[in-house]
């Protein structure tokens, strides 16, 4: 038995092991949203390691980030501690592509006590026996004082490193559809990914006097930038739950955004900024929109205000702590013996990835 708070239902100083493939250093999200997960969790009293792989040392929780790449963890600690609980986090490529199709996100979510979305439209793409065990945990982002717009142009920032999922050079596409006399500049901050994305943005630069590729900046400068920003752009063709949107709403920043189920899970289903996947044309209309029109710009911001308490630091923290607390009620009542042979099913039957096929949505 874990040590209980019978009043408050939560585990008392558990030994939390939080495993990422994103590596120590790494400005990838899910690094962030490790380090962020740490911190709050030791600030709820609990001592927590961050791994890319889990090192077989004992702990009270496991929390893994992504189905697919956390998959060997996962099942290592599930046969080394089947009565403890095991909470998997789905990000963007795991939520919106992996668990269709490959068998060790089906077999990760299957060996799963609990499951985290981070966005409430994540929940549809889960089949309805996998929804019941899944929870909706926004990411938090610390506010930052807005700063003073740059006064020679209408700039929109674009964040997020450059890799083919962010879609990354679809606002600097839709320059060449404003009108003439649009004072709009594209700032770009983020690491290219990829040689051949490095050279895409080296080209733009050159192409696009409009267009300025910061490339990887410190966090905090990065907040600076959005912060004095007039508009945010974030042309994602798949996301989980974005960090930068959240960062955008707790800056104050409007965002434009294309229509994605993860967007939508940030912004709300009646917002006003969304353009369809990959139409430069129609996110130009409204980046001209935005610049021309105050009382559009000033839906935008209204309507981003009202999704910010969705990304304030202390509602992460409790929703953190409601976690464990469900899981110190449940946990007890778990079957270890049913887990350990669906792992020996797996074990047994050789050539076979996955001894069950878990079907979504």
């Amino acid at each position: 038995m874990y040590p209980v708070d019978a009043e408050e239902g939560f585990f008392l100083r558990l030994k939390i092991v939080v495993v990422t493939p994103a590596t120590a250093g790494s400005r990838h999200g899910n690094r962030h949203t490790a380090a962020r997960w740490a911190a709050l969790l030791r600030a709820l009293g609990h001592r927590v390691r961050i791994q890319v792989a889990w090192d077989g040392a004992p702990a009270d929780l496991m929390i893994a980030l992504h189905a697919r790449r956390s998959h060997d963890s996962v099942v290592r600690y599930a046969l080394a501690f089947p009565d403890r609980p095991l909470v998997l986090v789905l990000t963007g490529t795991d939520l919106y592509r992996d668990i269709r199709s490959d068998p060790n996100a089906e077999e990760s979510m299957a060996l799963a006590t609990r499951m985290v979305v981070l966005q409430e439209m994540g929940l549809r793409e889960l089949h309805p026996a996998l929804r019941a065990k899944t929870r909706v945990i926004y990411q938090s982002a610390r506010h930052v004082a807005a700063q003073i717009p740059l006064k020679g142009c209408f700039e929109v920032v674009v964040s997020g490193h450059l890799r083919d999922e962010k879609d990354p050079f679809r606002a600097v596409a839709a320059l060449a559809h404003l009108p003439p006399e649009s004072r709009i500049r594209i700032t770009h901050i983020g690491a290219a990914m990829t040689p051949e994305m490095a050279r895409s943005a080296r080209h733009w630069s050159r192409r696009e006097p409009r267009y300025r590729w910061l490339g990887e900046l410190p966090h905090g400068r990065a907040l600076r930038v959005l912060s004095r920003a007039r508009l945010m752009v974030n042309s994602s063709r798949l996301e989980g739950g974005a960090n930068v949107v959240g960062e955008a709403l707790a800056a104050g920043v409007p965002v434009l955004a294309s229509r994605i189920s993860g967007n939508i899970g940030m912004l709300g289903s009646r917002y006003a900024g969304y353009f369809p996947v990959e139409n430069e044309r129609v996110l130009a209309e409204l980046m001209w929109r935005a610049e021309s029109d105050p009382a559009f710009c000033r839906e935008l911001k209204a309507q981003c205000r009202k999704r910010r308490a969705l990304v304030a630091p202390r509602r992460e923290r409790e929703a953190l702590r409601r976690l464990l607390a469900e899981l110190a009620r449940t946990t007890p009542n778990l079957s270890p013996q049913r887990t350990q042979r669906k792992i020996n099913t797996r074990i047994n039957r050789q050539g076979a990835k996955t001894p069950w096929k878990t079907k979504n949505n």
